[in-house]
């Protein structure tokens, strides 16, 4: 598959998107099993899903398949059942991993600045390998492609929006050290997918 006239494309084989999504999937979900040891949030359906363990006991596996659930239908409609059966297998991925990574793994010790620096890269370079294989993390996402394609509202100002909201809420819930740290998390994930998840930075397709 060639890009105007140019390099070929190759595209991914089935057990290269397989593996990307298996891998993945387990670097996100110790990103945010080391996010709630440390008491911090991040953006996006994950973002709220911490919040709601905080404030509700509710464990983050469980909420973030439960408030990415009204989110498939529309995604369905709007962005194909390839993309929403991908997403709908990432998410319940990321939920299951969570449900035992804080079984398989158990920290002693665990400096909060060394906390949002690596839940941020783990997550960050998790999410990068899955939108490299034409995969997303929920509903977020969905809905922001949504409003950008039927009122004209800008994806990632959306994201962003909803992202300063998270952060708003937490405010009333996090201590302020660990507010700073959720932003300073935030920002090497986003650095992260800055910087690699570019046009034409990587060709490979699924």
């Amino acid at each position: 598959m060639r890009e105007g006239g140019g390099t070929m494309m190759e595209r991914h084989g089935l057990h290269e998107d397989a593996l990307a999504l298996v891998l993945g999937c387990l670097m996100v979900a110790l990103g945010t099993t080391i996010y709630a040891k440390a008491v911090l949030v991040v953006g996006g359906m994950a973002g709220v899903a911490l919040l709601l363990q905080y404030m509700s006991g509710i464990q983050f596996w469980l909420g973030f398949s439960l408030i990415n659930l009204p989110f498939y239908l529309l995604g369905w409609k709007r962005l194909g059942g390839a993309f929403v059966l991908r997403t709908f297998v990432a998410v319940s991925l990321v939920s299951l991993f969570s449900r035992f990574t804080a079984e398989w793994v158990a920290f002693a010790q665990l400096n909060a600045t060394y906390a949002a620096i690596m839940a941020g890269t783990l997550c960050g370079t998790g999410m990068l390998m899955l939108f490299r294989h034409r995969t997303g993390l929920g509903g977020i996402n969905i809905l922001a492609i949504f409003l950008q394609e039927n009122f004209g509202l800008r994806a990632g100002y959306f994201q962003l929006a909803v992202d300063l909201a998270i952060l708003s809420v937490a405010f009333l819930v996090l201590a302020p050290d660990r507010l700073v740290l959720s932003v300073l998390s935030a920002t090497v994930l986003n650095l992260i997918l800055a910087i690699n998840h570019r046009p034409g930075r990587y060709l490979g397709v699924s």
